[in-house]
């Protein structure tokens, strides 16, 4: 699978109370709020990152179908979003199981419109796409519902290769968001600028999802 980059900047030391003192006063705190704190993080990162598998349903599902079977472009960026959606889902990465199939291909032999090596084995139709984005919804939701301080300690680990992504599991999913909405955006652009056709946008999760 493709392997990113990213470079990690190094922060200047905070000043404030001590790591100790805060620990100290956390551990003070009772559990019932400890639970309503963990339980409000773990609210507001679904509420944006389905935002964004929402939005990118959307834009595809609503993608008019002409347009669809001839934008090749379109196809793969939607192909490659919901692929990279599960796999970003799936700790540890190795257990990947794609619900729709691809095989890697060296640059000479990937249409033009590819955006990556992972070539998909058919032209798959929107419908397909949607439902895989519908499942891997549910996976993302599911995941982070599930965080807890033991979880939280997981890896999204690749191996051991010098771009293998080695990430926390909250970094993996703050990651998946990113790259979601950067595809959703990019395939929102196509369609106002070829269509001059605007999308919804998705301020938390599931407020456009019943429409799709």
């Amino acid at each position: 699978m493709p392997k990113p980059k990213h470079g990690v900047q190094h922060l200047p030391q905070l000043v404030g109370p001590s790591r100790a003192s805060i620990v100290a006063g956390i551990d003070k705190l009772p559990n019932k709020l400890i639970w309503e704190m963990d339980h409000s993080i773990k609210e507001i990162l679904w509420n944006q990152f389905g935002a964004s598998i929402d939005m990118l349903i959307n834009v595809i599902l609503h993608c008019p179908n002409d347009y669809f079977l001839t934008n090749r472009r379109f196809f793969y960026m939607a192909f490659h979003s919901a692929i990279f959606l599960d796999y970003y889902l799936t700790i540890p990465p190795e257990d990947f199981s794609p619900l729709l199939a691809f095989t890697s291909k060296v640059p000479e032999d990937r249409p033009a419109e590819a955006i990556d090596d992972l070539i998909p084995d058919r032209i798959y139709s929107k419908r397909e796409l949607v439902d895989y984005l519908k499942k891997s919804r549910i996976k993302c939701k599911k995941l982070i519902d599930a965080l807890t301080e033991k979880t939280m300690n997981k890896r999204f680990t690749e191996g051991n290769g010098p771009n293998d992504m080695d990430y926390p599991i909250l970094e993996i999913l703050l990651y998946n968001l990113r790259h979601t909405q950067h595809h959703a955006a990019q395939l929102n652009l196509f369609i106002r600028q070829d269509l001059d056709q605007h999308m919804e946008w998705s301020f938390r999760a599931g407020d456009i999802i019943q429409k799709v």
